[in-house]
């Protein structure tokens, strides 16, 4: 082996550690919008499901409508 055959293996190492980096980044990533997806469907379905089981949305207190003196 010379030297020129060693830097190109060396070369095809890295590139194929590279490669697997980006794989595993993009299959981080996928698994990660699936999660959010997963979690943004499920944080729709529980305020649908309070709207419709505790009445509308403007029957609960909020800080704007309180007229307590701590608040003020």
């Amino acid at each position: 082996m010379n030297v020129d055959e060693i830097v190109a293996e060396k070369i095809a190492a890295a590139a194929r550690r590279a490669e697997a980096a980006k794989a595993r980044r993009a299959a981080l990533n996928a698994a990660r919008q699936r999660g959010l997806a997963h979690r943004h469907a499920q944080r729709l379905r529980n305020q649908a499901s309070v709207r419709t089981t505790d009445g509308p949305e403007t029957d609960a207190p909020s800080a704007s409508t309180d007229t307590t003196e701590e608040n003020s």
